[in-house]
């Protein structure tokens, strides 16, 4: 009767030291885990500077497309020819802050009259370049509330500022820049890649 109840004891014990151990083993790895676990970049971190794709083919003449790249909005807008004539008749320049893009805002190769690398795509980051509000876009032409003689482009409602449709800023606004071009470069005719330069 005393082997029993001693071989019940022991196996009770062995029991409890296994499962002591196990926990023990367990509190110790989570432990060294952890601070190696958060070393790690998440996937919301490492998506927040990847590059965006976006494809052109579903934006029509005339409208723009949001995406957020780098946790910062960049508008992609599909330009018409009379958007083009009106960027590039020269009606707008004495009306421009910026009308040569002297400013550092875009890469090399889009510091042209249409800040892009296609006239008809545009690519821009859409902050306000005064105190980082996200304008709207305007493409009506004529007598606003804010411009009796509008070219269309965007209109900042923070505080008044007004971009054309290749993002130059108007003088006599509070925004002191031309709106941000980001990086980008195509992959193919209707693939955009926003956050890269083009290869050479």
């Amino acid at each position: 009767m005393a082997d029993f109840r001693t071989t019940q004891k022991d196996t009770a014990r062995r029991r409890f030291l296994s499962t002591a151990l196990a926990v023990t083993g367990a509190t110790g790895a989570v432990a060294v885990a952890v601070p190696f676990m958060r070393s790690w970049p998440s996937a919301r971190a490492r998506a927040a500077g990847a590059p965006v794709e976006v494809a052109l083919g579903a934006i029509a003449p005339g409208q723009q497309v949001l995406v957020t790249w780098r946790q910062k909005p960049v508008w992609v807008l599909r330009r018409t020819p009379d958007m083009l004539q009106r960027l590039r008749s020269g009606e707008l320049e004495s009306r421009l802050l910026d009308p040569d893009s002297q400013a550092d805002q875009q890469p090399e190769y889009a510091e042209n009259p249409v800040r892009s690398v296609r006239p008809d795509i545009f690519v821009v980051v859409a902050i306000c370049t005064h105190l980082g509000c996200i304008p709207n876009f305007r493409p009506e032409v004529g007598e606003t509330p804010f411009d009796p003689r509008w070219p269309g482009g965007y209109f900042c409602p923070c505080h008044g500022s007004k971009f054309d449709f290749a993002g130059r800023v108007f003088k006599g606004v509070p925004a002191p820049l031309n709106l941000v071009v980001p990086p980008y470069r195509y992959t193919q005719r209707d693939t955009v890649i926003i956050g890269e330069n083009p290869t050479i």
